[in-house]
């Protein structure tokens, strides 16, 4: 107990001090909590103020952090990335001058400064590469160290052991597209270091899912790991099959990387008998990261990163309930291969009234849930409407067909939506539910061949042999 003791010690002093982590001390801390939690049931309070760091911290010592925490990582940065030295110097900026006071002077990080000069990010040897999916646009490819892909795992391990969410009976199953490396090997890597198993099944056909996630045996699932609009195949499907939560091991599915809606959730939740969970993550800012409280709060641990909410129109912070967009920038020592400094995600959030909150995270800092992205906001007439607002209206429809297959533009200031005929058994009368909804739209229903739908991550199919009829 002693060692560990010295252990944790040592990994918080390198988090305040901002130096690199003991990967192998971390991953100790990791064989600490299972023995203790094997022997007593309960790790104890200090693993669990370890883990809420700074975030759980007095304000002012958060402010003097986070303000250490921008200055070491852009000094970095200016030494190290060429594409940071140009960055800085051309807006006059003085890494060792940044704080929160100051930050809007850098000018945010984009996706194209990314895809234009993908070698000028580099700051260290790097080892694995991760691409986003390009559902959104064109796919970006990040690299990572090898310290980070042992670090984040034993941190992601070490806060899931701590908190209950995975046990050494659990098997994981991995139901996300091949191209997100990053995530499938941190994982892996959480399933060993947490003692459990996990199956990594990828984005095959969703019946094929099915077959190996029914069961009430070891061999079935007791996690899952997907994104929403696959997750809403899955309910679909189990539900025409006649399933229900007695059919299933399922305690746990976690989603993320699209827009998920209570009607969905509740779904899945009276169907698989298991808890969904709205999680938020990007590679590109890896390892900042969020998560819903009860109240549909994101909460994002300011430990690791700064998230800002700045303003559609003029790139400034947010008003309170005003829309904006998540810029994020991942501290030094979590990030070092291809780090990223005031990234504009063009996640969409609403600024949260300056008030405390009251919930069950109220000490992590919170916006609220994700509700699409920026360039996909419609300004209509009444005012700007949001992916999310038109999801939550379809996915509520009597008899959907999830996922709901749509498009969405302003047509003379009106909403207009396109729905897919296969998506909904009746085909009249939605324009009355966005009415209900406190939105003027039109709504055209059309068969899903050749129509402008928007894309899904379910649409990403890794096909197998079986599903196609090949022959062994």
């Amino acid at each position: 107990m002693f060692d560990a003791g010295i252990r944790q010690f040592r990994m918080a002093l390198a988090m305040v001090l901002g130096r690199p982590i003991n990967v192998r001390s971390a991953e100790r801390l990791v064989e600490d909590a299972l023995a203790t939690l094997a022997e007593f049931g309960s790790p104890g309070e200090d693993v669990e103020q370890l883990l809420h760091g700074a975030a759980a911290g007095e304000a002012q010592m958060r402010t003097d952090l986070t303000n250490r925490a921008l200055r070491r990582t852009a000094k970095r940065l200016a030494a190290k990335s060429p594409f940071y030295a140009d960055h800085f110097a051309a807006a006059g900026v003085d890494p060792a001058t940044l704080s929160l006071e100051n930050i809007g002077t850098v000018p945010v990080t984009t996706k194209t400064d990314l895809v234009k000069r993908p070698r000028d990010f580099l700051c260290s040897e790097p080892f694995l590469a991760s691409r986003t999916t390009g559902t959104t646009g064109r796919p970006t490819e990040v690299w990572y160290s090898r310290y980070e892909e042992r670090l984040w795992p034993a941190l992601v391990a070490l806060s899931q052991v701590v908190r209950g969410n995975i046990r050494t009976t659990d098997m994981i199953q991995f139901n996300v597209s091949s191209r997100a490396t990053g995530t499938a090997y941190t994982e892996m890597q959480v399933a060993r270091m947490a003692g459990a198993t996990i199956r990594m099944v990828g984005l095959i056909p969703p019946a094929e899912t099915l077959d190996v996630t029914a069961g009430t045996d070891e061999s079935a699932p007791t996690l899952m790991v997907t994104y929403p609009s696959y997750l809403g195949q899955l309910v679909r499907l189990a539900r025409e099959r006649g399933l229900g939560p007695a059919d299933f091991r399922l305690r746990s599915i976690a989603v993320g990387s699209e827009v998920l809606s209570p009607a969905l959730a509740a779904a899945a939740e009276a169907t698989f008998g298991a808890a969904v969970e709205d999680l938020y993550g990007m590679t590109e800012i890896s390892p900042v990261a969020g998560a819903l409280c009860r109240q549909r709060h994101l909460h994002i641990d300011g430990g690791v990163g700064l998230v800002e909410v700045c303003d559609l129109d003029t790139g400034r912070k947010a008003a309170p309930g005003e829309l904006g967009t998540i810029v994020a920038t991942p501290f030094y020592p979590y990030r070092e291969c291809m780090p990223v400094f005031r990234y504009d995600t063009r996640d969409l959030v609403r600024q949260l009234p300056d008030a405390p909150l009251d919930c069950e995270m109220q000490n992590v800092p919170a916006t609220s849930h994700i509700l699409g992205k920026a360039d996909h906001v419609l300004r209509t007439q009444d005012g700007p409407v949001t992916s999310r607002d038109i999801v939550e209206v379809l996915d509520a429809l009597p008899g959907a067909r999830w996922p709901m297959r749509y498009g969405a533009e302003v047509v003379d200031g009106r909403l207009h939506v396109t729905v897919a005929a296969s998506s909904i058994p009746e085909t009249t009368g939605i324009a009355r539910y966005f009415a209900d909804a406190g939105m003027d739209a039109t709504v055209d229903v059309v068969p899903v061949e050749g129509a402008r739908l928007r894309r899904l991550r379910c649409d990403l199919l890794e096909h197998s042999f079986s599903s196609i009829g090949g022959a062994a």
